[in-house]
């Protein structure tokens, strides 16, 4: 990853510093919550560019008790415009998502619990999901996270995600392969596929990717998927009735 040649600002450093202080409270609820994590086992499939190589796949997790910290509420983007995001940007609940398209247990959680979460919560005002890529498995998982920002510049995102989980994919295996990638694009809607693989090679797909998971590893995100509700974290495809309990709470 490669650093701006140009200083960051005072605003922005101490932007930063806000962000790596809640992220540090986040570690802290993580370990106080004593975090079950369950190592997938496929050790060498994972990217060894990732930032420790400690990507995790968790579904025995539960949510840190710790209160949420400004600078973890501070992250919810808010944007109408976010194609990556779906719900009311001033829903009184974001849920930040970070996911690897490769991730089987970012997989489950979206066959079995974000249609749940759409129909009691999102539909209903209630609740906005952002997703982060967090690309943490390798080449074919950072393709498949610019493949999906670009069919997002088509207003295709959710449909192309769930095309990606709508059933387990062998990881690193070619399933993620540029064709493959462009034909599930196609069954996902996406009316211009040249645009799609244009917008999939440009820089400006690299960036947001980049900057997705910049805030990820600035939170000490090591699992997949990780998710943050109004600040509180959540780790692992946790059983539905968590995430609805975390979104009660929250919104309460």
């Amino acid at each position: 990853m490669t650093a701006s040649p140009s200083s960051p600002s005072r605003r922005t450093r101490l932007a930063r510093r806000r962000t790596y202080a809640a992220g540090a409270l986040l570690l802290a609820a993580a370990a106080t919550a004593a975090f079950a994590l369950t190592l997938d086992g496929s050790d060498d499939d994972r990217d060894p560019g990732a930032r420790g190589d400690t990507s995790v796949e968790s579904g025995t997790a539960a949510p840190g008790p710790a209160p949420a910290d400004e600078g973890l509420l501070a992250l919810a983007r808010r944007d109408a415009s976010d194609a990556l995001a779906v719900g009311r940007a001033d829903a009184p609940v974001v849920m930040i998502e970070y996911s690897d398209f490769q991730c089987p247990f970012c997989g489950r959680f979206a066959r079995e619990t974000k249609p749940e979460l759409l129909r009691h919560y999102v539909d209903k005002g209630i609740l906005r999901i952002e997703w982060r890529n967090f690309p943490v498995f390798g080449e074919e998982s950072r393709q498949a996270a610019l493949a999906g920002w670009a069919a997002g510049r088509q207003k295709k995102f959710w449909e192309f995600h769930d095309v990606v989980y709508a059933e387990p994919r062998e990881r690193n295996s070619g399933e993620f392969s540029a064709d493959r990638l462009a034909a599930m694009a196609r069954e996902a809607g996406v009316p211009d596929l040249a645009k799609f693989r244009s917008d999939m090679a440009s820089a400006q797909a690299r960036e947001a990717v980049e900057k997705d998971q910049d805030e990820g590893f600035g939170l000490g995100v090591s699992s997949t998927p990780a998710f943050l509700v109004n600040g509180k974290p959540i780790l692992g495809a946790q059983p539905t009735d968590t995430f609805k309990d975390a979104v009660e709470a929250a919104a309460r």
